[in-house]
């Protein structure tokens, strides 16, 4: 209700001020806010990954304590099962290893290999072999020897060498902070002091079970803790300048080094349980581990060797599982960034936390102990020996209590030594959290490489907790003047986003430019700081831009171009309540180029291409921009140029963005760009209709931000629309992105990046053979299939061939309109077909040099890219069968007939296709889909309805159909926002005849039409267009042929001619009528009305425009020298206020962009004074109020002045109305004297409102809010270096292309060649695979055939069997197991973007505005106003 109430006081507001309130509102123009939910799923998710963490922990350490009281010597368990318990011990040790041994392997194997230095890889196996040592001997030598609550608080000890290495190496930001380690140190020397003090009281106070070699474990549990301690070793140099040579060149080969370290430290775990167990106790017997039941053992041996092995077996798991699931759940916690409640606050309490759950089992479950004393602990821990022999007791709890009893609490004589063993975990645990104090502040990017967040990829299982505290990276980094910074801030970005238009309509115009005005809204202006480090600027390329008339030859901008001005207009409008402020046209040698400045500051340009001076279609016009933006821009930025004097020294010099002047506005990301290199110089491709939000281009970047050998990165395209064509077409992105995508991102990489919605690393496109190639002109057949059907497939195939990764982000949402017509979306298909398929193809034929530069391309991927391409092709085929399937259901026909049939309509289409036009083809194509779509209905009833004949579903058919319906149900539910995408399933399982048999006939045989296909155009190349006809009349009268045309300029002529003859005291000299009737001839003054001739820019007075040139040229013909004063002592006035006011920096007319000199040196082209007026209408008196309201409220939006800004606006309000009130129409623009005239009269107004309120302070900000608002469209010049660099990439790459009739003949006859030999291979691959199972259908099942059980759905075997084809069963598996790999890819993607967006959410931007200063900064004046030139120098 609310925001109804606030529309409705808005469109009131302009309501007082025009007749025509009303305006469009673009879904997603309102503001952007955090969304609660989000925020709440947020903090689940946190919660839920903290549990995970600390849960997991306490289990993974409860069960290595468990194995170890079980293994300990002074057990009740027989030295056959202790030995079993040591053998899990020791598979506890392994089980880490050998995973990192898998994970290293396999990249070794498959990604990339770098030979090691063999110095560096000894000393790096070295200190694993010890550490492994330690490890081995801490686990399998002295935790069997001692109790249980000792084994928790001694692992805490393994700290002690980070605590030296942080002492030694000053690592501490802060002077004061060094204590921590210093008392991480002393505190870990204390706890083990107290743990041979407590020993010694034992010994002492004749505690049973302890002997007095346990002085000698003591030591040795020092010394191992020691050797465990160097795991982490690296942590400490990694963040000093110490060794860093070293390790930078250990990364570059570290999976290599994991390789040979995880063999090694599986080597010493087994020799010192060999060693130790073996050679030294000797308590080994082989014999032993042999569980079987033999004829002599009672039922009662058997039983306790089945517990054995379950409780063995069992504990083994949940240590190994848990550690791993631990470490795993401690990245995500970093990721998400909660570091402190996910991951520090866990791990920090685990042991904490395994104490109290041990002894509240202590105190709860030993009353249950069957025979246990409780009268007192000395009796209870008495008859626990007798409970040994008995097994009415839970083994575990009975060891782990008997484990207990070891301490001094069975003590005779006292127990107050027991406090000694308290003191001694209090000071081991808090020796651990002050060593590793750093990690409840560690600063965590958005999205973050696991190598960043840990030192090493490995975990120590046996100390979970510990493992990840210590691993933890510490990212405070002293340079080498001993200087502390921090090395992992956020490099800047510019981005700039190239849309594409060809021939789009309002309502698609619409969505782009909205997309970018919110992308503005939430970048906000570009001097200030943001949270997500960007700069950005948006560049739209409108092909086919101007149309002739056809009469006179005038060139004039053409209906889309009129529709893409209104929308900008309505899109201002929308989000700011006012007209564009700072709009530039210049001339270009490509055609012309708009010029706006965003709402917030940031820049918006419209390039308008002459398909007369350059190419059009989106492949020239990605060159034009990559060229442009990536090429000119970063010469210009390397090599930088004076400014020299120009010709038009108007506002093309400067232009104000609130407070600060930036020169050259078209360079302000240039200047940026100096410090910013091409690898963060990004490219955003996009379609002319897409939509999106600030957000999915954000997580774009991050992706391209942190991983360095990414060089494109897509999202996830929705198809938008209505009707049948849509809905299938929503499935199949669906399942496309689903599982396709996911699997090409997860094992290699993306093989297309889709031009609508792709961001491109500017390094990469930069690359050899990338943009280069990408200019190539086809010349040959197979070049106009692969290069121009699909030109970003090509793209990304360059990229990928040069080492390039190319990445799928799922949560980065993108909306583009899909073709709604089957003619379209077959035209589309078309051409995405072919291809597809030649650029896939030349990747596998360049596999080998590919897989060599390329590490996310593996042999195995080249080999499921293979997979996957085979069954494309054979895709007609299958689909056939499945269609002659459908014939056996529907109507009981047998095999052999029913792929007759299926085959016949397909050949047919085949044969229509060669023979007919392309509109019949889609028409017949059409009848057969709905056709196709009947009997694939009807087979789908049948098929659910022969399971229930069946009275199952386990059979070939059944089973497939079932599982593909299960397995995009639980995708479609890992997709909760597009979980209604399930609905479209069944339209698309009806649709796929058409989809992939139809479709793919009709695509390979039309592979010689080589045009666009979608949104043709039918009109002429040249369109007639009249401009504010009045009369137009043809009379014929026998041979005689009359014109008669009367236009508006003739009329106003006129009209001026009788006022002169009525009232001869009128100004209008003879002079002026001349003047009038040369500028009717040159100039185009006046335009239609935009529904009645689209062809060009519509006026909406064509009086008043008259009478504003008539104004200013009375103004001027006066006296040229006299009109200029008055602008200089209006600027004068203003500067005497403000010396370094920035306001009035332009020479000539501030108001019509040039004076009257400069118009003649710079002649217009046609299409220019149309653009211009169409601009000039925020000057009428109704829009200029609402702009300067509006300007007034925005320039004081945060300074916390509401009272003086609103007193403002109703003064300045005010001054306008008295000004022009009874002068001027609501309708009318103001000429430039009354331009003046106004702006001097606010001015004054303004300053007195300050003065008054004492807010002297903002008066240039007001000053310049009024500049804007009275400032009209200029006409601008490029520089002539600019102008020089469009020649020469026209005539080097962009020229129009000109074929002669003999070559476009060759070409059609390469192209029918190739298109013959493409039908040809498709038609032998599919008609080979048909006939073999036709053939295998005609022997019968009988003779050639694979039986299957029929199986009941309660697991019973019916004792029948069914009959399969082999042929038709390798198939049926073959491409079930492709669905469960994508499947299994897909959800390894879900995880890995949830933890994307939940961090994006914690770290999204803040959209309450913040209140700012005043900033005085630098301002750069005119060089003309002040005689200066500024040089990038001085810069």
């Amino acid at each position: 209700m609310e925001e109804l109430k606030f529309r409705g006081r808005k469109r009131e507001g302009r309501h007082r001020d025009t007749w025509d309130p009303f305006q469009l509102n673009p879904i997603g123009a309102e503001k952007e806010e955090k969304r609660r939910c989000f925020e709440l799923f947020q903090h689940l998710v946190a919660g839920f990954v903290g549990i995970m963490v600390l849960s997991s922990a306490v289990i993974s350490k409860g069960s290595l304590l468990v194995l170890s009281t079980l293994s300990s010597p002074t057990s009740t368990r027989t030295p056959k099962e202790r030995q079993y318990y040591v053998l899990m011990l020791v598979c506890s040790l392994v089980v880490p290893n050998l995973l990192v041994f898998l994970k290293s392997l396999w990249k070794c194997a498959f990604k990339n290999f770098v030979p090691p230095n063999m110095r560096t890889m000894g000393i790096v196996c070295g200190i694993e072999c010890l550490v492994s040592l330690g490890t081995s001997i801490l686990v399998l030598v002295v935790m069997p020897q001692f109790d249980v609550l000792t084994n928790l608080f001694i692992s805490g000890g393994v700290c002690m060498l980070s605590s030296v290495l942080q002492i030694a190496f000053r690592l501490q930001r802060e002077n004061w902070k060094i204590i921590f380690p210093i008392c991480s140190l002393m505190l870990v020397l204390t706890g083990y002091f107290l743990l041979g003090a407590d020993y010694y009281v034992r010994v002492s106070s004749f505690v049973s079970g302890q002997e007095d070699d346990c002085y000698w474990y003591v030591g040795i549990a020092v010394f191992a803790s020691f050797l465990v301690s160097l795991t982490w070793w690296e942590n400490p140099v990694q963040a000093s300048n110490n060794m860093q040579e070293m390790l930078t060149e250990l990364d570059t080969f570290r999976d290599f080094v994991f390789v040979i370290s995880s063999i090694l430290r599986i080597v010493v775990i087994a020799a010192v349980y060999l060693i130790y167990h073996v050679l030294i106790q000797e308590n080994i017997v082989w014999s032993d581990f042999d569980f079987t039941p033999k004829a002599d053992d009672d039922e009662n041996t058997i039983a306790r060797h089945r517990e054995t092995l379950d409780i063995g077996l069992i504990v083994l798991f949940l240590q190994a599982f848990f550690s791993a699931a631990c470490h795993w759940f401690g990245v995500v916690a970093c990721k998400i960034h909660s570091v402190r409640m996910s991951f520090a606050f866990p791990v920090c309490f685990t042991g904490p936390a395994v104490l109290i759950l041990g002894m509240i089992l202590f105190l709860t479950q030993s009353e249950d102990l069957a025979g246990a004393d409780t009268t007192s602990i000395i009796d209870f821990c008495s008859s626990l020996v007798e409970l040994s022999t008995k097994n009415t007791s839970t083994v575990v709890m009975l060891e782990i209590t008997k484990s207990i009893c070891r301490t001094s609490l069975s003590s005779y004589y006292w127990t107050w030594p027991f406090s000694l063993l308290a003191l001694e975990g209090i000071c081991m645990w808090l020796g651990l959290i002050t060593c590793t104090y750093y990690v409840w502040n560690f600063r965590v990017q958005r999205i973050e490489r696991t190598t960043e967040l840990f030192v090493r990829r490995l975990y120590e299982s046996a100390f979970i907790d510990l493992s990840l505290l210590l691993n933890t990276k510490m990212k405070v980094v002293r340079t080498r003047n001993q200087e502390s910074s921090v090395v992992d801030d956020v490099e800047n970005c510019v981005i700039y986003l190239c849309a594409t238009m060809w021939h789009e309509t309002y309502d698609e115009m619409l969505k782009i430019l909205t997309s970018m005005f919110r992308l503005d809204r939430y970048r906000g202006e570009p001097k200030e700081e943001h949270k997500d480090v960007f700069d950005f600027e948006c560049h739209i390329f409108v092909d086919d831009a101007f149309m002739i008339e056809k009469e006179t030859g005038k060139k004039f901008v053409n209906e889309y171009v009129t529709d893409l001005i209104h929308v900008v207009i309505e899109v201002y409008r929308v989000f700011t309540n006012k007209e564009p402020d700072d709009v530039s046209i210049i001339e270009t040698p490509y055609g012309g180029r708009l010029m706006f400045v965003m709402p917030e500051g940031n820049m918006l340009y419209f390039h308008l291409k002459d398909k007369q001076l350059i190419r059009n279609k989106k492949r020239w016009s990605q060159i034009m921009y990559l060229y442009y933006l990536l090429g000119w821009k970063g010469y210009i930025v390397k090599n930088p140029q004076k400014i020299t004097r120009q010709n038009n020294p108007c506002r093309a010099s400067l232009i104000s963005l609130d407070g600060e002047s930036f020169l050259l506005p078209q360079h302000d990301n240039d200047s940026k760009r100096k410090h910013i290199s091409d690898d963060n110089t990004y490219i955003m491709a996009l379609d002319g209709d897409t939509d999106f939000h600030p957000a999915a281009l954000i997580l774009l970047v991050d992706r391209l931000r942190k991983y360095g050998n990414v060089g494109a990165a897509c999202g996830r395209i929705h198809p938008t629309g209505m009707g049948p064509m849509v809905w299938y077409q929503k499935f199949e992105y669906a399942v496309g992105h689903w599982l396709q995508k996911t699997a090409e991102h997860v094992f290699g990489s993306v093989l297309c990046s889709p031009g609508c919605f792709s961001l491109f690393r500017g390094s990469a496109l930069m690359d050899d053979n990338v943009l280069k190639r990408y200019t190539t002109t086809a010349t040959r057949a197979s070049e106009y299939v692969q290069y121009d059907q699909g030109e970003d497939r090509w793209l990304c195939t360059l990229l990928l061939q040069q080492g390039w990764r190319v990445e799928y982000n799922a949560a980065s949402d993108a909306y583009t309109n899909s073709p709604q017509e089957f003619k379209e979306f077959y035209n589309q298909r078309r051409r995405w077909g072919p291809s597809t398929l030649a650029n896939t193809l030349d990747l596998l034929h360049s596999g080998n040099e590919t897989v060599k530069r390329n590490s996310s391309i593996s042999r195995l991927y080249i080999f499921y890219q293979i997979f996957t391409v085979s069954s494309s092709i054979l895709g007609p085929a299958s689909v056939s069968l499945m269609i002659a399937g459908a014939f056996q259901f529907v109507f009981k026909i047998e095999g052999t007939l029913s792929i007759i049939i299926a085959v016949i309509p397909p050949i047919f289409y085949m044969f229509i296709c060669f023979l007919a036009k392309p509109n019949a083809q889609i028409i017949i194509a059409a009848i057969m889909s709905v056709l196709y779509a009947f009997l694939m209905l009807a087979s789908f009833f049948a098929i659910i309805g022969d399971m229930a004949m069946q009275g199952t579903f386990i059979t070939p058919t059944g089973l497939f159909l079932v599982s593909m319906a299960v397995m995009y149900l639980v995708t479609a539910i890992l997709h909760p926002q597009e979980f209604s995408m399930i609905i479209y399933g069944l339209m698309y399982f009806i649709c796929i005849p058409s989809g992939y048999l139809l479709l793919t006939i009709y695509s390979l045989v039309n592979m010689h039409i080589v045009t666009w296909g979608t949104r043709e155009t039918n009109k002429e190349k040249e369109e007639k267009m009249t401009q504010n006809v009045l009369c137009d009349r043809n009379c014929k009268l026998c041979c005689w042929d009359m014109k008669l045309q009367v236009t508006q300029e003739t009329d106003n002529l006129l009209l001026q001619q009788l006022q002169q003859v009525v009232n001869p005291n009128t100004q209008v000299t003879e002079q002026v009528v001349k003047e009038q009737q040369a500028n009717s001839k040159k100039e185009i003054n006046n335009a239609p009305n935009g529904e009645n001739n689209k062809g060009i820019l519509s006026k909406s007075s064509d009086s008043k425009l008259a009478k504003r040139d008539s104004d200013s040229k009375s103004d001027t013909s006066d006296d040229s020298v006299d009109s200029i004063p008055k602008k200089e002592s209006a600027y004068s006035s203003i500067e005497d206020d403000n010396e370094d006011d920035d306001n009035m920096l332009y020479d000539g007319s501030l108001y019509s962009g040039f004076t009257e000199e400069e118009r003649e040196i710079l002649p217009q082209s046609d299409w220019v004074q149309p653009v211009k007026e169409e601009f000039l209408k925020k000057l009428t008196y109704a829009n200029m109020k609402r702009n300067l309201q509006e300007q007034i409220r925005y320039s004081l939006r945060n300074k916390n002045q509401e009272d003086v800004c609103e007193e403002l606006v109703m003064m300045l309000t005010d001054t306008v109305n008295g000004e022009l009130k009874d002068k001027v129409g609501p309708e009318d623009v103001l000429s430039d004297s009354q331009l003046e005239e106004l702006q001097y009269a606010l001015n004054e107004a303004a300053r007195r409102i300050l003065k008054t309120n004492r807010m002297e302070r903002l008066e240039r900000r007001v000053k310049r809010a009024i500049e804007k608002t009275l400032i009209a469209p200029q006409v601008e010049k490029l520089t002539e270096e600019e102008h020089d660099f469009w020649k020469k990439l026209l005539e080097r790459y962009l020229a129009p292309i000109v074929d002669d009739k003999a070559h476009k003949e060759e070409v059609t006859r390469e192209l029918k060649s190739l298109r013959n030999k493409a039908v040809f291979l498709y038609f032998i691959v599919n008609v080979l695979w048909i006939v073999a199972t036709f053939f295998l259908q005609a022997i019968g099942n009988d003779v050639i055939s694979i039986k299957i059980e029929k199986v009941w759905p309660n697991g019973t075997s019916s004792g029948e069997y069914l009959k399969v084809e082999p042929l038709s069963l390798m198939f049926l598996l073959s491409f079930a197991v492709l669905l469960v790999v994508q499947f299994l890819a897909m959800l390894y993607h879900r995880v890995y973007t949830l933890i994307h967006v939940v961090s994006y959410r914690s770290t999204e931007k803040d959209y309450i505005p913040r209140d700012e200063e005043d900033e005085e900064g630098l301002i750069l004046e005119n060089q003309i106003a002040n005689g200066l030139v500024i040089t990038s120098d001085d810069l």
